[in-house]
């Protein structure tokens, strides 16, 4: 039996939930078709995502088509959901991305195929909703050609476009030819030959496919079924299946983790190779840890059923692996991915609200943080508060529900600011010696920081022997210094630097030969890991930092007569419009403006814009802070930019 990892992928409300219902029920894996409404569908299983009828988390079902098995992963469509996207993108064989007849390509829309592109994940079109008033095929189509990708293909025409019976009729036009021989020079030739067959244009159009080089475009209703079966055909014949040696070493990549009734972890997985079987040692985190496989479950035929094995290609879940995070390899590791889109750049401080124990918000949101490990907790021990990572205002909303209802926690939040970042101005070094001065440490560290490229993140190197002293010391010098450029001069995290060691050394323990011989007095990792906050923070305050705050690129399509009052918004917001053009009474401006006023913007634009207006926004980069005051960050560490605070809570000793 084969196997095809399928993801759909849509922007908000174009109707993907809908779609994995009507497919389910058309396969005869459910007996009747859920509404998102009504909030009884298959895939959004957590209230919250009923009461709200939004995608919050991943879900996995599964059906059958001929001898394909088909794992469909139902997948979060909002914008501030993007790192459960991400997830799942790295398991997938293939995607459908929805896209809405009515309102057509959208902002997420366009993110959602540029990755797929990128990745080259091969992708079929689901043009839905052509039972609606207001449906646009020739229109809608277009927008896919030039805004997603002009490689797209329809696979028939729509009859009754807007009408409740509105239909389906499948079959390849020009376009399939113009699309296809424009990409194959053989398959120009037989058509200029007049020997090009049918048979062999579509056995072109399902290789295209495959290579995701080619996109072909389904029209139809998850609500009436319209274009549905064309859909499943198209799924069955024109996406790739699994691939994976079930005999090779096992690897693995999980991709979602839950919490199971009695509390333990449960690992979503998906299976590149090998076969993992109940009660098997397994590594996992890129070999940091081992654990027992005490049970497994596979998706078949809407549902997940216990097995005692799980073959490459698949996806299960997996129990016993008690310290298992999202991203962890099982078995060999495939090569780490990295992200697809950028991370969070906002975030607030969650207030307890009256009567809630600190002690169980914390265990809360540490479980939540298992599930999305982007939210990036912060926690300060001083002032007992804990700020979270966010892409956006909604997921907030979501955190603060799903404490309540999941939890029984009552909270707040703090007004949701930029999650900013520091960048070294110039160089600076710092060094202290082994028994000189001041330093209580039995150790000598010396460090120089540089600034690097924009995207060059941080740069450990050496300028001392490797081999002039313990490996030891040297790893628990760089951690320590990767660890410490999480706080820097103003408390945000240090980026795009060179650090490199210029001085090492320490006290070797001596032999127990040796009179006088005192344990205490050699070096331990302790030594350096206490040393080299100080040292590098000196070599940071030399070289001096600046603080960059995230800057989105954003376009804004709206109607021309409305700039007018839209600009003087846009100069408030501190957004800088970089093109203006005008197509017909469609006005768009692209720019940039700071991640904290998105949101405002997307506030304020249907009001602008006589609800005309359509906003599209992503991260693009970090920028200096163009403010007089240079926003800082509260410290969570031993604040070792103050000498004497930081050796009395290290060392209990002031060091003078």
């Amino acid at each position: 039996m084969h196997v095809l990892n399928l993801g759909i992928l849509a922007h908000v409300d174009a109707g993907k939930t809908s779609l994995t219902e009507r497919l389910l029920h058309s396969v005869g894996v459910i007996d009747e078709i859920g509404s998102v409404d009504s909030g009884n569908t298959q895939t959004d299983t957590l209230a919250l995502e009923r009461r709200r009828g939004i995608t919050i988390k991943s879900a996995v079902v599964s059906f059958a088509l001929d001898d394909v098995t088909v794992n469909l992963i139902d997948t979060p469509g909002h914008p501030d959901f993007i790192a459960e996207v991400e997830r799942v993108l790295g398991v997938l064989d293939g995607a459908v991305l929805v896209v809405s007849a009515v309102e057509g390509v959208q902002a997420q829309t366009r993110v959602l195929m540029r990755t797929l592109r990128r990745l080259r994940i091969p992708t079929l079109v689901f043009v839905n909703k052509i039972d609606r008033r207001g449906a646009r095929c020739e229109g809608v189509l277009r927008a896919v050609s030039e805004r997603l990708t002009a490689a797209v293909v329809p696979m028939g025409t729509v009859a009754g476009l807007g009408a409740r019976d509105a239909r389906f009729a499948p079959g390849l036009g020009p376009v399939a030819l113009d699309v296809l021989t424009a990409q194959d020079d053989d398959l120009l030739a037989a058509y200029v030959e007049g020997s090009l067959s049918d048979a062999r244009l579509r056995a072109a159009l399902a290789a295209r496919t495959r290579d995701a080089l080619v996109h072909p475009a389904f029209f139809g209703s998850a609500v009436t079924g319209a274009g549905v079966p064309e859909l499943i055909t198209g799924i069955r014949e024109l996406l790739p299946v699994a691939g994976g040696d079930p005999d090779g070493p096992v690897s693995g990549t999980v991709f979602k983790v839950e919490r199971g009734p009695a509390g333990e972890k449960i690992a979503y997985a998906r299976m590149f190779s090998g076969t993992l079987r109940a009660r098997d040692r397994v590594p996992y985190a890129d070999a940091r840890e081992e654990g027992r496989i005490t049970a497994i479950s596979v998706f078949d035929q809407g549902t997940d059923v216990r097995r005692d094995t799980v073959h490459a290609g698949r996806i299960a879940k997996v129990w016993g692996l008690a310290d298992v995070r999202i991203g962890d390899a099982l078995g060999e590791p495939r090569g780490a991915h990295g992200h697809f889109f950028a991370p969070p750049t906002l975030e607030t401080v969650v207030v307890p609200g009256p009567g809630t124990d600190r002690g169980a918000l914390h265990l809360a949101l540490t479980r939540l943080a298992e599930q999305d490990p982007l939210i990036g907790l912060r926690h300060d021990e001083i002032r007992q508060e804990t700020s979270v990572s966010l892409y956006g205002e909604v997921q907030k909303e979501v955190v603060q529900a799903t404490l309540a209802e999941e939890f029984g926690l009552d909270v707040t939040f703090r007004e949701t600011t930029p999650l900013c970042v520091e960048h070294p101005t110039g160089a600076g070094a710092a060094v202290e010696f082994n028994g000189k001065d001041e330093n209580p440490f039995l150790a000598t560290v010396g460090l120089r920081v540089e600034p690097a490229p924009a995207g060059a993140g941080v740069d450990f190197r050496l300028a001392v022997e490797l081999g002039s002293m313990p490996y030891a010391f040297f790893k628990a010098i760089e951690d320590t210094v990767r660890d410490t450029l999480g706080q820097g001069l103003y408390g945000w995290q240090v980026t795009d630097c060179t650090v490199t060691l210029t001085d090492c050394g320490y006290s070797p323990r001596q032999s127990h030969a040796h009179q006088g011989f005192d344990k205490s007095m050699s070096s331990t990792g302790a030594d350096f890991r206490g040393l080299t906050p100080l040292v590098l923070m000196e070599a940071l305050r030399r070289a001096g930092s600046t603080v960059h705050e995230p800057m989105h690129r954003f376009r804004v399509e709206a109607p021309a007569d409305t700039l007018g009052a839209l600009l003087p918004v846009l100069a408030a917001l501190r957004a800088v419009p970089r093109t203006t053009g005008t197509h017909g009474d469609l006005a768009v401006l692209e720019g940039v403006v700071p991640a904290d006023r998105v949101h405002e913007l997307e506030q304020r634009l249907p009001g602008l814009t006589r609800g005309e207006g359509e906003l599209e926004s992503s991260f693009d980069h970090y920028a200096p802070v163009a403010r007089s005051a240079v926003p800082s960050r509260t410290r969570t560490d031993h604040n070792p930019l103050n000498r004497k605070e930081y050796l009395l809570k290290v060392t209990r000793r002031t060091g003078g």
